[in-house]
C-alpha cells in the first residue's frame, strides 16, 4: 500500500498537469517512502518465502528448528528489514530538491514532478551496482527457495501418487495446485522488477525521457504490490 500511494498518487496528479502540486519537503517525503517501501516488499517477500521454503524442507527445518523460532525470526527480520532500508534510502533525501524547475539546466527532469541534481559518473555508478546487488540477491533468493518448495511437491507428490490413484476422483492434487500458485508468484515477482529496474536504468539515462516512458515505469514497478 505505501508502495502504490507513494508512487501512483503522484504520479496521477502530475499526468493531470498539476504543475508543483509538492513542495521541496514532500518531494523528499515522497521519494523517501517510496524507496523505503519497495525495499522493504522486496526484501519481505523473499524472506517470507525463504521461511516457507525451510519449513516446508524436513532437512533444513529440523537444522533450524524453525517450526518453534519461525515466528519470532519472521517479525525479527522484518524489523531488520524495515531499519535497514530506512537506514541505506536516507540519501535520497540529500539529492532531492523539489519541484521540477525548466529554467535550472542543472537539473534532471527525469521525475515529472519533482528533481534532482546530475550525479557525477562514479557516484551514479556506485548506487546503480548497490541497488543491482541488492535487487540481484532478493530475486535470487527468491527463485532459489520457490525452485526449492516447487522440487519438494513435486518429489512428495510421487511418493504418494500411488495411493491417490486407487481414488475415483479426479481433481487436480493439492501439490499441484500449490505448485502453480508458486510459480506463477516467482514469476510475476522477478518478471515485474526485473523490468521495472531496466526501465529505471533506461530513464537515468535519457536526457530527457518522454512523459509516456515515465508512466510506463511507474506502472510497471506497481504491478507486482498490486
Amino acid at each position: 500500500n505505501l508502495v502504490l500511494c507513494s508512487k501512483g498518487i503522484p504520479q496521477t496528479m502530475a499526468t493531470l498537469v498539476l504543475e508543483a502540486f509538492l513542495d521541496e519537503a514532500g518531494c523528499k517525503l515522497v521519494f523517501y517512502l517510496h524507496r523505503v517501501a519497495r525495499g522493504v516488499s522486496l526484501s519481505t517477500t523473499c524472506l517470507l518465502s525463504g521461511f516457507q521454503a525451510f519449513k516446508l524442507c524436513p532437512s533444513i527445518s529440523r537444522w533450524m528448528d524453525l517450526h518453534i523460532r519461525s515466528s519470532k525470526c519472521i517479525v525479527l527480520c522484518c524489523f531488520l528489514c524495515w531499519v535497514l532500508h530506512l537506514v541505506v534510502n536516507i540519501d535520497i533525501v540529500r539529492y532531492i530538491t523539489g519541484p521540477v524547475n525548466s529554467k535550472n539546466k542543472t537539473m534532471d527532469k527525469i521525475y515529472q514532478y519533482c528533481s534532482s541534481p546530475k550525479q557525477g559518473r562514479l557516484l551514479f555508478s556506485v548506487t546503480a551496482v548497490l541497488y543491482t546487488v541488492t535487487d540481484g540477491l532478493c530475486l535470487a533468493l527468491m527463485v532459489w527457495s520457490s525452485g526449492s518448495m516447487v522440487l519438494v511437491l513435486h518429489r512428495h507428490k510421487q511418493r504418494v501418487q500411488h495411493i491417490r490413484s486407487r481414488r475415483l476422483s479426479p481433481r487436480t492434487s493439492h501439490e499441484t495446485r500449490a505448485t502453480h500458485i508458486i510459480l506463477i508468484l516467482v514469476s510475476m515477482f522477478v518478471s515485474f522488477h526485473a523490468l521495472a529496474g531496466i526501465l529505471s536504468y533506461w530513464i537515468t539515462q535519457i536526457h530527457n525521457p518522454s512523459q509516456w516512458l515515465r508512466s510506463i515505469s511507474v506502472l510497471v514497478a506497481s504491478g507486482f504490490p498490486t
